[in-house]
């Protein structure tokens, strides 16, 4: 999709109610409500993050986003496809201010250079204990990106028309925390799968921007 008609459409999207769960439980692995069911005490203390959906025209003027492959380490979030972002800091005065300076840190994106266009409906990541916020924003010309490399295995970069493709949604066999190998609903994105809180926030955006295109 052009980057010019992505944003004309893009300026409705304040107005457009959120399609929350609706959304997110298209994506559901089959074990997260047993995970809820078991970690009501841990979800009333919680850790917050934020996250960007950061949409940005490429060369061509073609609409892109980007996620980010995370480094392999020991943690439940490793080597998985993420929105960049992160937990909210002591510095940080809201969720929204965090997920722009990791955005900046992870991906070398200038802050001043972003333009938050709406927060999204928030995605509780069971085996993390966290909440996570995302946002969606914008930039207007074409980013430099430059990869935190400690942090960061690689730069996602995905085309829009893509993405919206119904032939993305796939199921795939993952290794969890909570099963040792189970099938879920997945986004298959520049031969990345991407599942779970990353894909719940995604189905969200994809059914937001039908609404509008």
């Amino acid at each position: 999709m052009n980057f010019d008609e992505f944003l004309k459409s893009l300026s409705k999207i304040k107005n457009i109610p959120l399609p929350a769960e609706t959304s997110h439980f298209k994506m559901v692995p089959p074990f997260r409500q047993k995970l809820l069911n078991q970690q009501q005490k841990a979800i009333k203390k919680a850790k917050h993050a934020g996250v960007l959906a950061l949409f940005y025209p490429d060369s061509n003027q073609q609409t892109k986003f980007v996620l980010i492959l995370r480094k392999t380490y020991k943690g439940v979030h490793s080597a998985q496809v993420a929105f960049p972002g992160g937990k909210l800091e002591a510095q940080d005065i809201s969720l929204e201010v965090a997920a722009l300076r990791e955005t900046f840190e992870e991906v070398g994106v200038p802050i001043k250079t972003i333009e938050v266009v709406r927060k999204i409906s928030q995605v509780y990541i069971p085996p993390s204990n966290f909440y996570v916020q995302p946002f969606v924003g914008i930039v207007k010309s074409t980013p430099k990106f430059v990869k935190q490399d400690d942090e960061v295995e690689a730069i996602i970069e995905v085309n829009l028309h893509h993405f919206l493709d119904d032939k993305s949604l796939v199921v795939k066999k993952v290794k969890t925390s909570y099963s040792s190998e189970v099938e879920v609903p997945a986004f298959k994105l520049n031969d990345h799968v991407v599942w779970g809180a990353t894909a719940m926030m995604l189905s969200e955006i994809k059914d937001l921007i039908k609404q509008l295109v």
